[in-house]
């Protein structure tokens, strides 16, 4: 068993050369690979996806690329790919690629939700528990954290403004493998430094992102041939409540229109649409009061995304009510009530509560990185009280899903996206 574990502490070797060139074209773009100084020896990536797979990360260095007009990111405009020993303010187990492409996707969420505090937790590359308010950093990470605080487990936490004590004190309180934020309070980086292996990144334009947000970066997609895809990045069109779509649809010279939503419900989809950005797709979000309630990611219908989205918020919803009452996670409290009347009785009146509050599902809003191409999602959103949905619109069957939502009581609120935001 020892030696399946040092599977995880042996660093891979970097075969990867110094630099790297790409042209496309006319246009050059040069690349550096990263490495840190780090216990006396220059390191690089700790390894890729997995221990035996080596990989390097490089930092464009010199060059722009301009296509059909569009001006992509740039040299200057480097976030953790320019990250240096000063940066890292502590290495902890040095990052190796997961650590730094989950705190790469909490960038890129964050740089649609620059206006309020912001946190979110991923893991795996998709976020566990996002939330924004005006309340603080610290009520942000609380409700991120309680969205889903199984998956939060050994994630990675990235944020919008800088960490002071009580934030550390509520990221000391689980166990995280990244922190990444513009800055710390010195007493914050203190306590978050008891963690001896906590990898702790200041990422000073954490707290300038909306001026990312308008620049597309060459997303490059690896074949299993050795062939490339190459693709602008995604950029969201919806900045602001006022550019969602009225969603309307006709059949048979008949109009239907759906429920304008209101000023709470935008504010909820257009947040849920920023974090939507950041999820592996076929994927439906459900959130309420600026948090994510459950996150549905990588399925391969959307019926049965929302089927499953809807069983994560029950099974996360009965393990916060078994965490905060008993101390123990949903799961150690079915053990225990295998054997244990008490511990059945306590389970059985858990899933009775988690039942009559559908999960924390009601009041709710839903968004879909898709269109709907059936309208059996949408009622079973419906049914778990959803208020509103936002959604690309564009299907053959939109009449049939505007319909399902306008015989809804009370009449439940839809908007079109006008984009798709699929992530593979």
């Amino acid at each position: 068993m020892s030696d399946l574990k040092s599977i995880y502490r042996t660093l891979s070797a970097d075969p990867f050369p110094r630099t790297m060139t790409i042209i496309l074209g006319d246009q050059e773009l040069k690349f550096e690979k990263r490495t840190w100084r780090i216990d006396g020896e220059d390191r690089g990536l700790r390894y890729g996806e997995n221990p035996d797979q080596p990989a390097a990360l490089y930092a464009l260095i010199q060059g722009t690329l301009e296509l059909d007009g569009v001006t992509f990111r740039e040299a200057g405009d480097g976030l953790v790919s320019t990250l240096t020993e000063a940066h890292m303010l502590q290495a902890g187990k040095h990052p190796g690629k997961i650590n730094l492409t989950d705190v790469d996707n909490g960038i890129n969420i964050l740089q649609y939700l620059h206006a309020k505090p912001a946190a979110v937790i991923l893991k795996h590359n998709n976020p566990c528990g996002a939330a924004w308010n005006d309340q603080g950093l610290e009520t942000a990470l609380k409700k991120a954290f309680w969205s889903d605080r199984i998956a939060a487990f050994g994630g990675t936490v990235v944020v919008n403004r800088g960490v002071d004590a009580a934030c550390a004190a509520f990221i000391n309180e689980s166990y995280f493998e990244v922190v990444a934020a513009p800055d710390y309070a010195p007493e914050a980086l203190d306590m978050l430094k008891k963690r001896k292996n906590l990898r702790i990144l200041r990422i000073p334009g954490l707290a300038e992102l909306e001026t990312f947000a308008d620049k597309p970066f060459l997303d490059v997609k690896s074949l299993a041939d050795g062939g490339l895809i190459v693709q602008f990045s995604f950029r969201s069109r919806i900045r602001g409540p006022q550019d969602f779509l009225q969603a309307k649809a006709e059949r048979d010279g008949t109009l239907v229109q759906a429920r304008t939503p209101n000023a709470k419900e935008m504010d909820d989809l257009l947040f849920a649409w920023a974090v939507e950005a950041g999820v592996t797709s076929n994927s439906v979000l459900f959130v309420r009061d600026g948090a994510t309630v459950a996150v549905g990611t990588g399925e391969q219908d959307r019926v049965g995304c929302v089927q499953l989205t809807i069983y994560k918020a029950y099974t996360k919803y009965a393990d916060w009510l078994c965490f905060t009452e008993q101390g123990v996670s949903l799961y150690e409290l079915q053990a225990k009530a295998e054997t244990d009347p008490e511990a059945r009785r306590i389970l059985e009146d858990i899933q009775s509560r988690t039942a009559t509050a559908k999960g924390g599902l009601p009041g709710t809003v839903l968004v879909s990185d898709g269109f709907f191409p059936f309208r059996d999602g949408v009622d079973l959103a419906v049914a778990q009280g959803v208020t509103a949905i936002a959604q690309p619109g564009g299907s053959i069957r939109d009449y049939e899903v505007i319909t399902a939502v306008n015989q809804a009581d009370p009449q439940v609120a839809m908007v079109f996206t006008g984009q798709r935001s699929f992530r593979h």
